[in-house]
């Protein structure tokens, strides 16, 4: 019988006592959260119910599972020790990063909640989603490194390869040269304050917003929702337009290629009339005015701003489609117009049959020659080779 109890009240002991616990620290966090609704850190603190709940009962598992003093454990000891260590420092690390995230996550709330500069919000957002990026990274390297040290094997195959330490990282440095050169261009986007989650950029001709930032890649969202990813090193070595810089707000033009009849001034009363009823447009500026000229059209250029760049998109839109349609209706003879004027006949006014050659007009300073090769003259002397019949 003892051998039944032993071991049920070993890990019943420990089950029953990692669930008080983990209740316990949920009804306080809770408390706490109620009773400060200025930061969210209690309410992020919830989250790290599961993991503590596995570290408790793997800690006291790992310190207990031999007083069970069942022949089952005994004989598979050495195991079921390493595979308890196992999972007690990855829950462990599982922890140690829902802490840090809450932490994070709780600064970054206070901050955007405090702060009205939306290009500042958007920088700490970048480098505290990097800053947890890094974190986790480190974290996770640390417990796989604590995991491989729980074997004895590779404790000693560790102690040897410390003195080779220094080539290995010379071999990998350079293997790993565009990784590493993404790595630190990634601090340099961060902490440089060179684009921003939630940036408006122009790459490779592509229109888009920065969606996701990484230490080795960056996500842009286009506007037809296609994403492009990118190696942060395109940033750093490239240039690129970034809209978002130094403020949201943008200018944009409309061009029109117009007849020279057209009524410019008829088209500013025009455009102010369509930016007035536009929501899109914020009202700072706007402007019409004739920028170039051809013998055919002149052009008109309409420049109009907006709060951001989808704005500013739609203010060029509507004022491209309304402008348009209100030419079209009231003043057609405004759109630009392609002058033409009938073809010549010929001399006898008469166009020649199909497949006749046109006999070519000399010119006043060509002397025709009646020679056997048929050389054309002129002035100079022979200017090519042509037949006395046929097409000049």
């Amino acid at each position: 019988m003892e051998n039944v109890l032993r071991p049920l009240t070993v890990v019943g002991g420990a089950v029953v006592f990692t669930l008080v616990v983990g209740y316990l620290a949920d009804v306080t966090l809770r408390r706490a959260d109620a009773r400060h609704h200025e930061t969210p850190l209690w309410g992020l603190l919830r989250r790290c119910r599961l993991p503590l709940q596995v570290v408790l009962l793997t800690a006291l598992l790992r310190g207990s599972y031999r007083q069970t003093k069942w022949s089952v454990i005994e004989d598979r000891e050495t195991g079921i020790g390493q595979a308890l260590s196992l999972v007690l420092i990855g829950a462990s690390a599982w922890l140690v990063v829902r802490i840090a995230a809450a932490i994070v996550e709780s600064s970054y709330a206070r901050y955007a909640s405090s702060t009205r500069d939306t290009a500042r919000v958007r920088r700490v957002r970048t480098q505290v989603t990097l800053i947890m990026r890094i974190v986790t990274a480190v974290v996770g390297v640390v417990a796989v490194a604590a995991m491989l040290l729980t074997f004895p094997d590779f404790r000693t195959i560790g102690t040897s390869m410390l003195a080779s330490a220094g080539i290995i990282g010379i071999v990998a440095g350079v293997a790993a040269q565009s990784t590493l050169g993404n790595l630190f261009a990634g601090f340099q986007i961060a902490f440089g304050d060179m684009v921003r989650i939630g940036d408006t950029v122009v790459v490779d001709g592509e229109w888009g917003v920065v969606e996701e930032v990484t230490l080795t890649f960056l996500a842009v969202r286009t506007w037809d929702e296609r994403r492009i990813t990118m190696p942060v090193s395109y940033f750093t070595s490239k240039p690129f337009e970034n809209w978002s810089r130094g403020g949201a707000q943008m200018t944009g033009t409309v061009f029109f290629h117009l007849d020279h009849s057209a009524p410019v001034g008829l088209m500013r009363e025009k455009l102010k009339d369509v930016l007035a009823d536009c929501p899109a447009w914020d009202g700072r500026d706007w402007s019409l005015a004739v920028t170039d000229t051809t013998p055919s059209t002149i052009q008109v250029r309409a420049v109009v701003t907006a709060k951001d760049a989808d704005d500013i998109w739609t203010v060029r839109c509507v004022v491209r489609e309304q402008l348009i349609a209100w030419l079209c209706e009231k003043h057609p003879y405004a759109l630009p117009r392609i002058a033409t004027s009938p073809a010549s006949l010929p001399p006898d006014g008469q166009w020649p049959e199909r497949g006749t050659a046109i006999p070519r007009q000399p010119r006043p300073a060509e002397v025709h020659s009646n020679n056997a090769d048929g050389y054309v003259l002129d002035g100079d002397g022979p200017a090519k080779d042509a037949p006395r019949t046929g097409r000049g």
